[in-house]
């Protein structure tokens, strides 16, 4: 039988996933009994709030609820989603054309790209930034055009260069904010100026709000669709993973202009029959229902930002504290810079006895940085830091 019968294009398309190295470098440190403190995936540790709990508890003994669900999401879901947006951001969704849920923001996004994007068509995203903004076009038959990311750079210069050099038209951009994995974020104005750049060069725009509750120091994320104009060539995604810590739960929702709305919810139709009802019902009361649990997880993750910031600078290593995010983004200590960001990672396994993520698995411009999770306590978190001391000053 002819090898090339196991040649699958798609997959050959996509490129080593980096994180995979470092991984199992970590779990063969832990078969051999080392005590690795794991900030390395974006995995929420914290539970579920007990109401949002006890409601699925509720809605799953309901046989009705055991049948097939709607892949579009579930009709007060959507409308809770709607009084979701207008309590938060003053804006108007319509639950029945402007709204769809989606299996987490993953799944949104994947599904999103593949009904809206044909092959060869160049879809924009920062470098940078979460794989799956990357991927997920990769995965459709489009090609990528990365967009520089970072401390002293100008996004929309660096946004007006790409599309300047870029034949054909780019046909999307793919934005998230505050920004993963850099903790970078913006301001309305600036949603204001990609809605515009956007209008102008007849580029879809799509935003990945994953972190829309997980701000600092009085800072407060915006939203795409609070510019009235972005529902014409944008839409927005939102994921309770987070904000709920409902991760494995995989709930989320894609909300803005109809056209994108509906091709997405079309190709669903084809692919799934949603999530599990319960888990879209208990959705409901997240949302609706009391938000001290949202406060109080944020503080969580403030603290542990605080902590981790408070102990690598006592280690010598000199972060900025994000203003949003679960994440916090150092630039590699310059007597380690040249080994690069996954042997560094390997190092700090195997020194300090603790696992990050390396930038090189966020994109080409992630080189020379690691990430921290802030998802272990502070007591592990303080010990995590005292191990990168000894490692770094060894």
């Amino acid at each position: 039988m002819s090898l090339d019968l196991f040649e699958f294009q798609r997959m050959n398309r996509l490129p080593p996933y980096v994180f995979a190295t470092v991984n199992e470098f970590k779990m063969a440190a832990r078969r051999a009994g080392e005590d690795i403190v794991d900030l390395g995936m974006g995995n929420p540790d914290l539970g579920t709030p007990r109401h949002i709990v006890d409601k699925l508890l509720e809605a799953s003994v309901k046989e009705s609820n055991h049948r097939y669900s709607a892949s579009r999401g579930i009709t007060k879901l959507r409308h809770a989603i709607s009084d979701w947006y207008k309590r938060r951001y003053d804006v108007d969704i319509d639950p029945d054309s402007e709204a769809v849920v989606t299996i987490g923001v993953k799944e949104g996004l994947a599904h999103l790209t593949l009904a809206t994007i044909t092959p060869g068509e160049v879809v924009l995203a920062p470098d940078p930034t979460y794989p799956i903004h990357t991927y997920a076009p990769i995965i459709a038959g489009g090609d990528l055009r990365s967009v520089p990311i970072g401390p002293g750079r100008d996004f929309f210069t660096d946004l007006q260069v790409a599309v300047r050099q870029t034949w054909p038209r780019p046909r999307m951009l793919i934005i998230s904010f505050p920004h993963n994995p850099t903790g970078a974020t913006v301001d309305l104005e600036f949603f204001r100026q990609v809605v515009d750049f956007c209008l102008e060069h007849r580029i879809l725009v799509v935003h990945d709000l994953a972190y829309a509750d997980i701000c600092f120091d009085g800072y407060k994320a915006p939203s795409l669709l609070q510019i009235p104009e972005a529902k014409k060539i944008g839409v927005e995604a939102f994921s309770l993973s987070k904000s709920y810590s409902m991760a494995g739960w995989r709930i989320g929702f894609m909300c803005g202009n109809p056209q994108m709305v509906a091709a997405l919810t079309r190709l669903k139709s084809y692919l799934d029959y949603g999530a599990f009802q319960p888990i879209q019902i208990a959705s409901i009361i997240a949302l609706n229902g009391p938000q001290s649990c949202v406060a109080e997880i944020t503080k969580t993750y403030k603290d542990r930002r605080d902590a981790l910031i408070d102990g690598l600078g006592r280690a010598g290593w000199k972060v900025d504290p994000p203003k949003g995010g679960m994440f916090v983004w150092g630039r590699i200590p310059e007597k380690f810079r040249d080994m690069g960001s996954v042997e560094f990672a390997k190092t700090l396994i195997a020194k300090a006895k603790v696992a990050v993520s390396p930038g090189l698995g966020f994109g080409n411009g992630g080189e020379g940085f690691v990430r921290f999770a802030l998802v272990e306590n502070i007591q592990r978190i303080n010990q995590a830091t005292r191990g990168i001391k000894k490692a770094l000053q060894g």
